[in-house]
């Protein structure tokens, strides 16, 4: 996803980290042996470059994606091991752990967007509901397999449920069904499902048309999103959103879009780099 002739690598081999001169950043699982399942570790790595990305204003969009067949197979088998001997204490310290990850994720302040190949089970399907976009192949699966174990999705209840609907949710978090890529697009959980010779280009095109449009704008109109969903639509909002568009109008990223339209030549947004 990025021009690595002048790019960033992170050090770890789980999670691979690249940053490149148009400012997208991508994260790649990198664990195929293992389907990309994560653990502990693979959560507090992602927690940290998903702060990163947030921080770094060089940033303009994330790509999550992973190496090999499947995108994530969900929680590693040694971490299940492991969580079999922990304290009710050390259970709770693990889920608090993976609930701030996916927080992280899903509040962060760019575009994110989820490429998805082979298998997205548990809580992978909670990292695609985190993402803004998701596109897969059409050869994915997902499945919300916690019951299977007599467990429940319980972190990644909020993002899953938010992206399927209340009444969908309940029935793939009752019957853990498997259910394809295409399934997944009619369901909202993503957002297009594509030919694996496809996924490449599609998500390419997306970053794209992401980045030629005005950063502060970008990141307004996401915040936009969370700040207005649910509310009730009354004076108060109407005033809220009014003085939104307002505030973004005379802005020096809105006055050069506006100039740029009428002069009917390209915007010239802030540096980035």
């Amino acid at each position: 996803m990025s021009d690595n002739s002048n790019s960033q690598q992170s050090a770890s081999q789980d999670v691979l980290y690249d940053l490149d001169a148009r400012g997208v950043a991508t994260i790649t699982l990198n664990r195929p042996e293992v389907h990309n399942a994560f653990d502990d570790k693979i959560i507090a790595l992602l927690t940290r470059l998903f702060k990163q990305v947030a921080r770094d204003e060089k940033a303009r969009v994330l790509v999550l994606q992973s190496n090999g067949k499947s995108f994530c197979a969900g929680a590693d088998l040694n971490w299940m091991k492991r969580m079999v001997n922990y304290s009710y204490e050390e259970n709770v310290a693990d889920a608090n752990a993976l609930a701030q990850m996916l927080h992280t994720l899903y509040t962060l302040p760019k575009p994110t967007i989820a490429k998805i190949q082979g298998a997205a089970f548990g809580g992978a399907v909670g990292l695609v509901s985190c993402c803004d976009i998701a596109i897969a192949s059409r050869l994915s699966k997902f499945c919300l397999s916690e019951v299977k174990l007599g467990l429940i999705p319980a972190t990644i209840s909020p993002y899953v449920i938010d992206a399927l609907g209340d009444r969908v949710a309940r029935r793939y978090f009752m019957t853990a069904e498997v259910f394809s890529a295409r399934r997944a697009r009619r369901l909202g959980l993503v957002s297009e499902a594509v030919t694996e010779e496809e996924l490449d280009s599609t998500v390419s095109f997306l970053v794209s048309q992401i980045i030629s449009n005005g950063p502060e704008a970008v990141t307004a109109a996401k915040q936009l999103v969370f700040d207005v969903k649910d509310q009730e639509l009354d004076d108060e909002l109407m005033e809220k959103t009014s003085l939104r568009i307002a505030t973004t109008r005379v802005s020096a990223e809105g006055q050069e879009g506006l100039t740029a339209f009428l002069e009917k030549r390209r915007p010239a947004w802030r540096d980035q780099s």
